[in-house]
This record gives C-alpha cells, structure tokens and sequence, in this order.
C-alpha cells in the first residue's frame, strides 16, 4: 500500500494545512512555514537521500517477511526501552512524520517521593519519534513483529527550536556527539565492545529474595555451563537473529551468572545491541519462567554484575557484512554490519601494553573526568554496593594500570583499555556520549594520565597505610562529582542534567528514607 492511499487518516504534521501530501516538496510561501521548518532538524533528517533510500528498503523487508506490526522504540534516560506498536502498513507515513508521544516518557513517567512527575507535567506536550530504519529487524521469536530504534525530535508547532533534536534523547545525542568527535579529530572514531554480565534466577516462592540462580558460582565451570544450555542457546539464536555476532559464553563466580559476548563495533551500533542484547534476555526469562537480573549488586559476598567496557581508538576500516544467519537476512542489512579494519591509533604497534601519545591522552581525558563518569556508569544506589564489597573483582581506585583490576581503568590487551566502573544497570548510551566528551578532553588538551598504578588497589585500602585517589563510593558523592565537571555536562545538553539529576536524588532520597533488615539487626538491642 502506498502512502498516500491512508494519508487521508490525518493531517501530516510535517505539513502546513493545505500542503500536498505524500511527501511532496512543501510550497513556498505559506506564513514563512517553507523556509521556517525546511531547516529544522527534523525536516533534514526526513529529506535526506540516504534515508528515504534506506525507508523504501524497508518496505521491501516488511513485505519479504510478512510483517504486520512494528515497535517504535527509544531508550528513556535510565536505560529503558518504550515506544509504540503500529501497525506495519503505515510505514510510509511513519516514516515521514514521525510517531507521537508523550514528552515525559524519556523520564520514564516517575513520581518522585513528593507525589509529583519528576520535570513533566501531565500538561506538557508531545515529541515525535522518527525512525531510523537502518535499524529495522524482525523479531525472532514472533516473526509477524519488528522492532525499529527512534531518534526524537520536538515537534514542528512548538513555539522554541521547533523540529529541533530533543537533547534528553540520549541515544540521539551519541549518533550526534559521535559524528562530532569524527569531524574535529580527523575520522577518529571509538570503538566499543561491552561485557553484559548479569544473573538468571528461579523464583522459589514469594518474596522478592525468594529465588536461587540456576548456575553454581563456579567460573568458567563447563558442567555449570551445559546446566544452563538451554538459556544459553536460545539467547544466541535469538541475538544472532537480530544481528549481535555471538562470540563467546561462560559462566562465572555468582549464582546464575552468564556472560555471553558479542563482536565490538563501533560505539552506537554496540550500544544499540547492548539495548536489544536486554530485550532478547527479558523475552527468553518470559519463556522460561526464569528472572533476568540486571542490578548490579543482588548478593553481597559473591562479584557483582559489571558491565565493562572495552575501548579502542581507529582511523579508517570498512564497513562488512557478517551474516550471522542463514539465508533472507530478517532485517536490514546495516544491522547486520560491522566496521572492521583500519588503524588502531591507541595499541603502540613497536611493543608493550603502554599505549601510543594519543592513546595515553584519551586515557588522561577518561581519568580528569573519572568521578564524573562514575555517576554515570555506576547510576544506581546498588551500583556502590558492588565498590563497597571490596576483594570482590569491582574497581575502586581512580587510576589505570596495566592488567590491573583494582584501578577502574585497565589496560586489558595492548590494543584497548577497559573502563571497569560500570555495571550492568548502565545506560549505555549516555554513557557513552559522556565517554566521548572525555576522550576529546584528553586528545585535544593532551591530558597526561600519569604512571601506571602497579599496586592492588583494593589491598591498599584494607590496609589503610596510605591514602589513594578513589572513586565515588555513593551514588551522592557521584552526582556531585557530576554536578561540578562542567565538561561532562557538556554531554548532557538541554534539560537531560537537571532531570538526570532529578530522577537520582529522587532515589538517593528514597533510599535514606528506607529501614532495611540491616537496620533492625544492627541496633534494635543496641542499648543498653
């Protein structure tokens, strides 16, 4: 069906009233719409030759695979998946114009311990989710659905920066800080591969700690491994489906924990896999009646859930298909692509894990902004429990080293360095955009990083000799780390800080307000 046999369902909000429909180049003219809007973000997005090639292969996908409804979806500022489900046959139009909904969603719709909607109110207006449709990709396990990710945009009859890009998308802001970091570093670009620890549960009654892992917490223990093959097996079919190169799986030292890799990529496209990686756990725990934990600290005395990740800096590379399927591919191709190749500008090719010049000063770029990116990595009050069990593998000292795991940077191969203070509750993408915001820091200013710290860090600490630069070891120690790196915040335009901010007070606050079992065995016979 083509566009224009249902555009008749509703005005185009792309267009003035009384604009042809279909897509047709808007008439010169009309209250200064032509000129006004035509330069908006949005509209040049909606134009592009790229993209409108890009849309009709779509269409060819849905018609191929026999797919009748599509996921709009965007990632809120926590990390969370929302959006809405359309109908395939309007496509097109959706295509074009976007698809409405609430401006407080990137919130996540939170109340906030006063009873209020944290920064919305249920007044305020909509935004429009734009497809990207390099992102198109069938469900496998319900193959009449497919997901799309959505960039957002404000919409056209706002009355400031209308068709503007809404800075609290934090996925749309990494495709945006990406292609800046490329232009002001002469093609440099970052490369990402991240390490989705998490836990799979059985529930054993009602409760929220009635439940037990299915795996025993013996690493790389091959009979715990095969224990778990079922989940195993279908997450990969499933994330290969969907374009996520499957590349290696263990079980590791906490009840249930699996971590199942998959190939690096550039920073966007893994933080998007890392996204869907998420949903295809949820689904298969659904299957399976099992829980899909991503917090990053359920059992104290046992490693936490890290979600590390694994950096490196390229010149060049090409873009290649690695079908990780056989036969119709069941999404877009560029789902299915990876940048492989070029030059790895941070490895130092003549020998040693010290990195070259501009690979140590991405490096001092990271480390000047480490408290800063810790409230962003580790966003959660659980997240600094992982800290606090000190010996337990979690970084926490504010420095890097070479194979060393205490430092929250580590040089884990030559040829990359990993960022260890970050879990799996991490928005990613957010993340992300702030990491690159470092890393120009570092480069541009040639930011020294200092010595390697050799020593174990964590050892240091239990034997309190000496004091050592840490990490925030609280989740309001990181926010206000947060809140005084002005260049960070760079990362977090428009009103994305002061909700960012909002949202994690908000929690700190209700945590301060809670009474735990702790609190009741400490001091409930304290006195006399």
């Amino acid at each position: 069906m083509t566009d224009e046999l249902y555009q008749a369902e509703g005005q185009d909000l792309l267009a003035p009233p009384g604009a042809p429909s279909g897509g047709a180049a808007l008439p010169a003219g009309k209250a200064g719409w032509d000129s006004f809007h035509q330069d908006s973000d949005l509209m040049r997005e909606v134009a592009d030759p790229l993209r409108q090639e890009r849309v009709a292969r779509v269409r060819e996908k849905i018609d191929r695979l026999g797919i009748e409804y599509i996921y709009y979806q965007y990632v809120t500022i926590t990390g969370r998946v929302l959006g809405k489900s359309v109908p395939a046959r309007h496509w097109e139009q959706n295509a074009r114009k976007g698809v409405q909904t609430w401006i407080g969603g990137i919130a996540n719709l939170t109340i906030d311990i006063r009873g209020d909607l944290i920064g919305f109110s249920a007044n305020d207006g909509e935004c429009l989710a734009l497809p990207d449709p390099e992102t198109f990709c069938q469900l496998p396990w319900e193959k009449k659905v497919a997901r799309v990710f959505c960039t957002l945009f404000r919409t056209l009859d706002e009355p400031e920066n209308p068709g503007s890009y809404f800075e609290c998308d934090t996925r749309g802001n990494l495709k945006r800080f990406d292609r800046e970091f490329r232009e002001k570093n002469n093609g440099l670009h970052l490369r990402v591969g991240m390490e989705p620890e998490m836990l799979w549960l059985r529930p054993t009654g009602e409760g929220l700690r009635s439940f037990e892992g299915i795996s025993k917490p013996n690493s790389y223990h091959i009979d715990q491994f095969e224990a778990t093959r079922r989940v195993w097996m279908k997450v990969s079919e499933y994330a290969q489906a969907m374009g996520l190169d499957m590349i290696q799986g263990d079980v590791e030292d906490s009840p249930g924990l699996l971590e199942l890799n998959f190939a690096f990529d550039d920073v966007l496209a893994t933080a998007d896999r890392l996204t869907t990686y998420r949903q295809i756990c949820a689904e298969v725990a659904r299957q399976e009646g099992l829980i899909a934990c991503f917090m990053a600290k359920p059992i104290m005395g046992v490693p936490a859930l890290g979600c590390h990740h694994n950096c490196s800096l390229w010149y060049g590379g090409e873009k290649r298909l690695v079908p990780t399927v056989d036969g119709e591919l069941p999404g877009m191709e560029e789902v299915f692509t990876y940048n492989k190749g070029g030059v790895n500008a941070f490895e130092n090719t003549e020998g040693g894990w010290i990195p070259t010049e501009l690979g140590r000063h991405a490096l001092g770029g990271a480390l000047k902004h480490i408290g800063a990116l810790t409230a962003l990595g580790a966003c959660t009050v659980n997240s600094y429990r992982r800290f606090a069990d000190i010996g337990q593998w979690a970084p926490v000292g504010a420095d890097w080293g070479l194979q060393n795991r205490s430092c929250s940077i580590r040089i884990s191969s030559p040829d990359r360095f990993e960022f260890r203070a970050v879990d799996a509750m991490v928005n990613q993408h957010l993340f992300c955009g702030a990491l690159l915001k470092a890393l120009d820091d570092g480069i541009r200013n040639q930011v020294d990083p200092g010595p390697p710290e050799g020593r174990n860090v964590a050892e240091v600490l239990k034997a309190g000799t000496e004091e050592l630069k840490t990490i925030p070891l609280n989740l309001y120690e990181a926010l206000e780390a947060l809140k005084s790196d002005d260049f960070i915040l760079e990362a977090m335009p428009g009103r994305l800080h002061e909700l960012f901010d909002k949202l994690k007070r908000d929690e700190w606050q209700r945590f301060m307000k809670e009474i735990t079992d702790w609190d009741f065995e400490r001091y409930m016979d304290y006195l006399p």
